[in-house]
């Protein structure tokens, strides 16, 4: 017996019905229809991101209506309906499983083919494969029981579907829709072969968009843009309808959302940030020659400027000429960690009006409520709450990002809160930051969002090895900035990074280190001894600090967050120079001092480390110069006495790099020109990625290379306030410590308040100025 309704989602209190599933569809194919509409802006790009072209564009668009509108079809069986009406029952078949099946039923399939200009493979594709859970083989593997049950009732006569399909055939030019008579799905021989009917269409599709042997590039385009569009459309749907928000009318206000100024982007970034740093230096500043040229460069570019040499000012001009040449409403500005993150957004996107900013990372709404406790000049004054009942959606009105680069380029590997963000991604101009610093498979993802995909770029960094530079330039088009042409902004720009500003002495091991670190400090230096794992670094802090009698700066990853937040101010403000006066710092590090730690030292003592990792630890010495043209900081190798976490070939290339720096004149000149010719090669990237070759289906995979070998986790003496704030519904992120998975110091017993994916650890291993100890430490 069929049942009266067919619902979509779950009743909300309140409700006297729940959505049903002819509304959810409809919705979600006009919301499809509104957002990629050729009629604005908004649409124009997202359909160019993909680079298929103007002509194919309402081709793209019926694919994605017609994906929107069946995409949920398999919900109208027995257990999604008892699921959703509150009744405890395992659903046997995921329902876009069943979608996908559906639309293989022989007679479905027959009146399908009857419009042969609709790719039906592409459109099975997206519906099987927007909640990210379908593979060919595996626990998602498409068709794949769960439970005990063996059948599950269908309702595909319910008026419901049957209007669905009368829509269906309007939208595709088909004939009327057969009558569907199937009853159950089973695990029988009749279902079988729709599935392998299903699985050769499917494997077909995979061999025809292969990057290998693959041809068929406009359909690969077709097929990732129509994916990306049915969950951004199906997330638009699903949450403005669970916050009574008019569809309509709020993806209308989106999609017309003016584009972005080149005047704009001088009144509300750049020229507040130039004010600022001319207050602060006591004397007007204006954008450097190298600045502004790097602006003319056009839309694709790799900018490689020293440390300290302004890049960022340069990124937001060449973003403000960008405005000149193409229609785009918003800027983002991609860093590889949440520390730079937040610093780009405290330094740059704060200057602008708090509706328009935005602060992208695992922890932001922590770091902004921290900012407008203790506002800077740029924050002061604003709140940047989007709704977060909305989710990512919430933030597709925002103009200018600061985020982390996962935040954004993760939907490559089909991460779902990535993924709703690509139709903001497709309206914007990118800026990439630290590109040395991805690990082999985001800068692998890197590069083919740079071949795949239509959008201005610039990457940027101080020091890049020869293979990646290639990767960026031969493979991926960049155009590199500064080039050979000498012009007078080139040649100012040469000139600063030809300055000498190191001498290179290298140690025999860390007890001499410690000595010239304890006697460069006694005469009054500023000092940074940079290691490569936390258990040196906190084993050094403590050590220095017994021996000098005082607390030494110790700063790394594992503080919870509202005390590295702490020990970040602290070890800023120690290295700062301010009126002149240089005051003695001691401060111990890992590697969080490379791109998040605007420091000034002039003595750096660091282990043996990667190339490019080297180079940006010198970068914290001597960085802006301000001890005159004659001072040279002391750079002090020496070979740590175990490679983790780093491999051998690294530290034997680290040994050849430091061996060819000679002198008490060496520049970041010298530096860039000894890393090309003695960084490892890597293997070239090939540009793949989950999304563009998962075919009919998708699973999420990794973003980062590094296995997650810790687990974000509360000390037990903090649950009392962490229990506090999440029944205020406040963020707990300060409370948070990164804890090795092989510690000890976990407690079994995990309270009912906390997220499940977070620990409990023995406060008894935290100490406040040194962090979480190993074992052995506490």
């Amino acid at each position: 017996m069929l049942p009266t309704d067919l619902p979509a989602k779950s009743k909300r209190p309140g409700e006297a019905h729940a959505l049903s599933l002819e509304q959810h569809l409809l919705d979600t194919e006009q919301a499809a229809a509104l957002m990629f509409s050729e009629a604005h802006r908004f649409g124009q790009n997202f359909r160019r991101f993909f680079r298929i072209p103007q002509e194919s564009h309402q081709r793209f668009l019926l694919h994605v209506r017609i994906a929107s509108l069946l995409h949920d079809l398999g919900k109208a069986n027995e257990g999604f309906v008892a699921a959703v009406n509150g009744r405890s029952q395992v659903q046997t078949l995921r329902h876009e499983h069943l979608s996908a099946l559906i639309l293989h039923l022989p007679e479905v399939r027959k009146w399908l083919r009857q419009n042969a200009e609709i790719d039906w493979e592409v459109i099975t594709a997206a519906v099987l494969s927007h909640h990210l859970k379908a593979e060919r083989s595996g626990d998602l593997a498409w068709g794949q029981p769960r439970g005990m049950a063996q059948s599950v009732q269908l309702y595909l006569s319910h008026p419901q579907v049957e209007r669905t399909l009368v829509r269906l055939a309007a939208l595709a030019q088909l004939p009327k829709p057969p009558l569907l008579s199937e009853t159950h799905w089973r695990m029988d021989r009749g279902w079988d072969l729709i599935l392998l009917a299903g699985w050769d269409a499917a494997d077909d599709l995979a061999t025809d968009i292969s990057p290998d042997g693959g041809k068929n590039l406009p359909r690969r385009a077709l097929l990732a843009a129509v994916k990306a569009g049915v969950i951004a459309a199906d997330a638009a749907a699903s949450g403005l309808v669970r916050t009574d928000q008019d569809i309509h009318g709020w993806l209308t206000e989106i999609c017309q959302q003016p584009a972005i100024t080149d005047e704009e982007l001088r009144t509300k970034i750049i020229a507040p940030r130039l004010e600022f740093i001319g207050k602060r230096s006591g004397s007007q500043v204006t954008l450097q020659p190298f600045q502004i040229e790097v602006a003319q460069q056009g839309e694709r570019v790799l900018l490689l400027a020293g440390c300290g040499m302004g890049k960022t000012l340069a990124a937001w001009s060449w973003a403000e000429a960008q405005a000149t040449q193409r229609s785009f409403s918003k800027v983002l500005f991609l860093y590889p960690t949440r520390g730079t993150a937040t610093e780009g957004f405290r330094d740059y996107v704060g200057w602008a009006p708090e509706t328009e900013a935005s602060l992208m990372h695992g922890s932001a709404r922590y770091e902004l409520e921290e900012m407008l406790s203790n506002p800077s000049d740029a924050t002061s004054g604003k709140k940047y709450e989007p709704d977060e009942r909305l989710f990512a959606l919430g933030l597709w009105s925002r103009r200018f990002f600061s985020a982390t680069v996962d935040q954004f380029l993760s939907f490559l590997e089909n991460q779902y809160s990535a993924l709703c963000m690509v139709p903001v991604l497709g309206d914007s101009v990118v800026i990439v930051d630290e590109v040395h610093s991805f690990d082999p498979h985001m800068f692998d993802l890197l590069v083919a969002l740079l071949r795949e995909f239509d959008v201005p770029v610039l990457c940027m960094t101080a020091t890049l090895p020869e293979s990646r530079r290639r990767s960026l330039t031969q493979d991926a088009g960049l155009s590199v900035f500064p080039t050979e042409t000498q012009s007078e902004a080139i040649a100012d720009l040469k000139r600063k990074e030809a300055k000498p500003r190191y001498r290179h002495v290298p140690l025999t091991s860390a007890e001499a280190a410690l000595e010239h670190a304890l006697s460069s400090y006694r005469s009054g230096q500023r000092v940074l001894w940079v290691v490569n794992q936390v258990g040196r670094c906190q084993y050094l802090a403590r050590r220095l600090s017994e021996i000098l009698t005082e607390t030494v700066l110790c700063y790394h990853s594992r503080f919870r967050l509202g005390d590295r937040r702490d020990r970040h101010k602290d070890t800023v403000a120690a290295f700062a120079f301010q009126s002149g006066v240089v005051a003695p710092a001691l401060a111990v590090t890992t590697q969080v001092c490379e791109m998040s730690l605007d420091l000034d030292a002039d003595v750096l003592i660091t282990e043996w480390a990667p190339v490019s990792a080297l180079v940006q630890r010198f970068g914290r010495a001597n960085r802006h110069l301000k001890r005159g043209d004659s001072f040279r900081a002391t750079l002090h190798t020496y070979r740590p006495e175990r490679d983790l976490p780093y491999d051998r070939e690294q530290l034997k290339a680290a040994e050849c790099f430091l061996s060819a720096l000679s002198g008490a004149d060496i520049s970041q000149e010298e530096l860039a020109t000894k890393l090309l010719l003695h960084s490892p090669k890597e293997p070239r990237p090939d540009g793949s990625a989950r999304f563009l070759t998962g075919g009919y289906f998708a699973v999420p995979g990794s973003f980062r290379d590094a296995e997650e070998l810790s687990f974000g986790s509360v000390l037990d003496k903090d649950l009392a306030a962490v229990e506090a704030l999440r029944c205020q519904r406040k963020p707990i992120e300060s409370f948070i410590v990164p804890v090795p998975r092989s510690s000890r110091a976990f407690l079994d017993a995990t309270p009912s308040f906390l997220p499940k994916h977070l620990r409990v650890v023995d406060h008894r291993f935290y100490d406040e100025k040194l962090g979480f100890l190993a074992e052995s430490q506490s």
